[in-house]
């Protein structure tokens, strides 16, 4: 976090090892909320770009960037203040460092622009910050990055391994705001444990809700969750937007709510995409159904219009229910449970190879270029999600469209109803 233009983006961008982050001269230009994981000394943290923060302007994109920033605040285990030596210290500086220190959250101070030894004697001046040592970094270059990040994994929390196991699978219900997460929650606790309003964001945090349906043990994670009522929507996506990230990379089995009468929309698809790229277990819930004028076809073609934005997550369920009415609730807890069966299904190296036998004699993979591409030998060495490693010659020349064949037969023979599965193939020589 840090005032507009000191390098946040650049820093992030070094940081995450990605180029999310839109980088420009100009002030201003990260209004969108930038969320990746780091990996660093073995070690995996979720870190957050925000935009440049200007303290009580009435600016519409400053007053979002300054909400956003604030999520981040209540969300974040620690804070990393960017200024600029360049410039030196400026008094938006000061006051967000004030500002800091009076909160809980730790806080390091990065000074960004230290791009050689003879800038380092600028580095003094930040000391009146009161932020402790200023770290001297060039995010464009690199320099002094790794001992900031090596500052920064220290202070990173360690896990409570105290923490009781919670039951799996673990679920996360998923979905934009005021979709209605928090009410399908209570319809399947049978109880208002989370506070349910018409106004989106009203959960302050990931609520975890131990379940038992018929002796199947497994945890909720309700996603839902501001600690304040937010005026702009920029700042409401940005925070579900890090929750949804959260939640899906621990989850066994994503429950992703869209609303029925608005289909699904661009934001819904990012995140079962997400859930996808994790290998997570996926069920589509189409809430508020009992809220659609609706006859005969209206779900046959709300179905097939999920179907062509979502070509390749054929496979996933959908589901329509309505929280409030409590229809078709306990239907998507028995899809989610057996969905998580599915992910841990693992298939005998002697039946895949019948299948495969079977494949091979009707439909062979076509030759190329004179090189045979028959596959000789499948395994499946892992599940969760479930992995099938094909052995054959030439690999790298296997057409695209005869992977996902073989991926349709394999989902034909063995199910794997609402799970991504992964294919490889190597080399045999």
């Amino acid at each position: 976090m840090g005032r507009p233009n000191v390098g946040k983006s650049t820093l992030f961008n070094r940081i995450s090892g990605t180029r999310k982050a839109i980088t420009a001269p100009e002030p201003g230009v990260t209004r969108d909320r930038h969320v990746e994981y780091a990996e660093w000394n073995g070690r995996r943290a979720l870190v957050m770009d925000t935009g440049g923060w200007v303290p009580k302007s009435a600016d519409l994109f400053e007053t979002a960037i300054r909400e956003q920033v604030e999520f981040a605040l209540d969300e974040c285990d620690i804070a990393l203040l960017v200024t600029d030596a360049q410039t030196g210290t400026a008094d938006i500086d000061l006051e967000i460092a004030r500002m800091l220190q009076r909160g809980k959250v730790p806080v390091l101070l990065a000074v960004n622009k230290v791009d050689g030894p003879k800038q380092d004697p600028e580095v003094g001046e930040f000391y009146s910050a009161g932020l402790g040592d200023p770290i001297p970094v060039s995010a464009i270059s690199g320099r002094g990055v790794a001992e900031l990040m090596d500052l920064l994994w220290s202070r990173l929390p360690t896990l409570d391994t105290e923490t009781p196991s919670r039951p799996r699978p673990l679920v996360a219900v998923v979905g934009r705001p005021n979709v209605g997460k928090s009410s399908f929650v209570n319809a399947i606790l049978g109880e208002n444990r989370h506070i349910v309003t018409d106004v989106a964001g009203t959960t302050r945090d990931a609520i975890d809700s131990e379940v038992a349906y018929y002796g199947q043990r497994f945890t909720l994670i309700d996603t839902a969750g501001l600690r304040r009522r937010t005026r702009v929507e920029e700042a409401l996506e940005f925070y579900t937007t890090v929750r949804t990230r959260k939640a899906v990379d621990e989850c066994d089995v994503a429950v992703v709510l869209i609303d029925a009468r608005d289909g699904l929309v661009a934001q819904d698809v990012r995140i079962v995409q997400e859930a996808e790229d994790g290998g997570k277990g996926i069920v589509i819930a189409i809430n508020k159904w009992d809220l659609v004028e609706k006859d005969s076809h209206t779900a046959i073609r709300l179905e097939a219009e999920i179907d062509s934005k979502l070509p390749s997550l054929s496979y996933v369920p959908k589901i329509f229910i309505s929280s409030l009415e409590r229809q078709r609730v306990h239907k998507t807890v028995e899809q989610l449970l057996k969905i998580h069966e599915e992910r841990q299904k693992r298939i005998s190296t002697p039946e895949l190879n019948r299948l495969l036998e079977l494949v091979m004699e009707e439909n062979p993979p076509p030759s190329h270029k004179g090189r045979d591409l028959r596959i000789h030998y499948v395994t499946q060495p892992a599940s969760e999600p479930p992995l099938f490693v094909f052995w054959m010659r030439h690999a790298e020349f296997l057409a695209p469209h005869y992977k996902r064949y073989l991926e349709r037969r394999l989902r034909e023979q063995y199910g794997f109803t609402g799970v991504p599965i992964r294919l490889a193939f190597r080399q045999k020589t």
